[in-house]
């Protein structure tokens, strides 16, 4: 039996298709795509875990780099308040640091300018005591002060001022001047005993020396007419009066009497703060005849206030006294280029 009509099996087919080189190619080819699509296949799989991985990642990393940007804003924020209260405390501390500058330089400038301006002060002083008042003690009080002053700031520049103030000072005390404050005190005095001294009109005449009361060595009727005769000599004084008319006065006359007397004593306390030595004596003088003529001479207060007042009336208080306008000058001529300046 022939094998050319016998059916071909799949293996023979297969077997007779490998035995053809184009087979075998394509075969191999195909192999090879499906190999290469299987290993493209596994390498898309991976890239995309990879990717997906890497995505996740990326991801993870933005999500905390923006709670990281969140965090940093917020601390740039508080950074920035702080930096602000920082600046705002600088700029307070740079602006009381030009505050205290200033104030030091001001200082350090007018320290000489207070001094100039106590010593100015002191002067003017001392000229109105001496003016207005007469009173050189005060005047003097104020010049040491001054000199005083300028010792302690001991600056060279001011030593001509110095050497005024002393000059001023020896002019004072070599000045035979009266005890203005002593002088006053003794007014006062004489204005507040005037209530207590007694009027001429009040005097009383002084016991006779024989009036003492004896017992008489007689009987009883000349005892009695002694008495009698005794009681009757003293109804009527007879004295030698010095004065050509007596001064009487009524009470109410009494009372101005002595009012103008504390006037008058006023007016001299008055007039010798002023150094008007005129009117000094003037008023005075008027005192001391009221005093003599309205006043019991006898009386040792009366007598007293007369050798009191004639003895302040010899007073020279009307003395010149030196002027301040040299050292008050120099003075203003040394603040004058300072307040120029």
């Amino acid at each position: 039996m022939s094998t050319e009509h016998l059916p071909i099996t799949p293996r023979q087919r297969l077997r007779n298709a490998l035995r053809k080189p184009a087979v075998v190619i394509a075969a191999v080819a195909l192999a090879l795509l499906v190999w290469q699509w299987l290993e493209t296949r596994s390498r898309l799989d991976f890239l995309q875990e990879e990717l997906a991985r890497r995505l996740a990642a990326a991801d993870a990393s933005a999500q905390e780099s923006r709670a990281l940007a969140k965090q940093g804003q917020e601390s740039l924020l508080s950074l920035q308040g702080k930096v602000g209260a920082l600046e705002a405390n600088l700029a307070q501390a740079q602006s009381q640091q030009l505050a205290l500058e200033a104030m030091y330089q001001e200082l350090s400038r007018s320290r000489d300018e207070r001094l100039l301006a106590e010593i100015e002060q002191s002067l003017a002083i001392a000229a109105q005591q001496l003016q207005l008042a007469g009173n050189a003690e005060a005047a003097l009080i104020a010049l040491q002060s001054a000199d005083a002053r300028l010792a302690r700031a001991a600056q060279p520049q001011l030593l001509p001022l110095r050497k005024l103030i002393n000059r001023d000072m020896d002019r004072l005390k070599a000045l035979p001047l009266a005890d203005i404050s002593g002088v006053a005190v003794k007014l006062e005095g004489l204005v507040a005993s005037v209530d207590t001294l007694p009027l001429a009109f009040e005097q009383r005449p002084k016991p006779a020396a024989g009036n003492a009361r004896k017992e008489p060595a007689g009987s009883r009727w000349e005892a009695l007419w002694a008495e009698w005769w005794r009681e009757v000599r003293q109804l009527v004084r007879v004295e030698r009066v010095d004065r050509a008319d007596p001064t009487l006065i009524s009470p109410s006359q009494a009372f101005f009497l002595r009012e103008n007397l504390k006037l008058r004593l006023v007016n001299a306390r008055l007039a010798l703060l002023s150094r008007d030595g005129r009117s000094f004596r003037d008023d005075l003088r008027q005192a001391g005849e009221w005093l003599d003529r309205y006043f019991d001479g006898r009386n040792r207060a009366v007598q007293s206030a007369q050798t009191t007042v004639k003895g302040l009336a010899a007073l020279d208080i009307a003395r010149d006294l030196p002027a301040l306008d040299d050292t008050l000058n120099a003075v203003r001529n040394f603040k004058l280029p300072r307040d120029k300046r």
